[in-house]
């Protein structure tokens, strides 16, 4: 997954759902939140798998140029 976020932005996860679905209906909600309302297509819904590991060779903190 790929996230290029404007300065000030950060990435928020809603929740994880068992069908895309219900990720839509939370999504549907979300946008009636402050926040959020004033991005309302901003929302990302991606797939996973239960029980498989990730970040398998740990990770890296980019910070941004000043």
């Amino acid at each position: 997954m790929e996230w290029n976020e404007q300065d000030g932005d950060d990435l928020k996860m809603l929740g994880v759902y068992s069908t895309e679905q219900k990720a839509q209906e939370r999504i549907v909600l979300a946008r009636s939140l402050p926040g959020f309302r004033e991005e309302p297509n901003c929302f990302l819904i991606d797939r996973h798998t239960i029980d498989e590991a990730r970040w398998d060779d740990g990770f890296v903190t980019a910070l941004h140029n000043e």
